[in-house]
């Protein structure tokens, strides 16, 4: 058995949960609208996230865009900073235990980024 092959095999279990969440089937049709404060940013590949205390104190993870959609909205790292409040147009997840959900628009003291502008008017 080739190397590259073995090595295949070992991360595939470890690989397999972040590749589920490409794409969009692993969140809802139906878009929803989450308020809350910033309380950590990552910038780093594959995708820029966002973590949001909302107003019942449940923390979410916010998925932005790829590097580069997310960059193409106009959102940097230093767009924002912790503390700051949010309001985010997405898809959560379809597991409704787990809170998480991607970004279509994320608002920012009345800015609009646009991750995904093709899918903000549709479900």
């Amino acid at each position: 058995m080739s190397a590259t092959i073995v090595a295949g095999l070992l991360t595939a279990p470890i690989l397999s949960p972040a590749l589920a969440h490409h794409g969009w089937s692993w969140a809802e049709s139906e878009k929803m609208t989450l308020e809350g404060t910033i309380t950590a940013i990552s910038m780093a590949p594959p995708h820029p996230t966002l973590r949001v205390r909302a107003a019942d104190g449940r923390d979410w993870q916010v998925d932005l865009g790829n590097p580069r959609q997310t960059a193409a909205s106009g959102f940097t790292g230093q767009t924002v900073k912790v503390g700051d409040a949010i309001t985010v147009l997405g898809n959560r997840s379809r597991d409704s235990d787990e809170a998480h959900m991607k970004a279509v628009r994320i608002t920012i003291a009345g800015k609009n980024y646009d991750m995904y502008p093709e899918r903000i008017g549709a479900n």
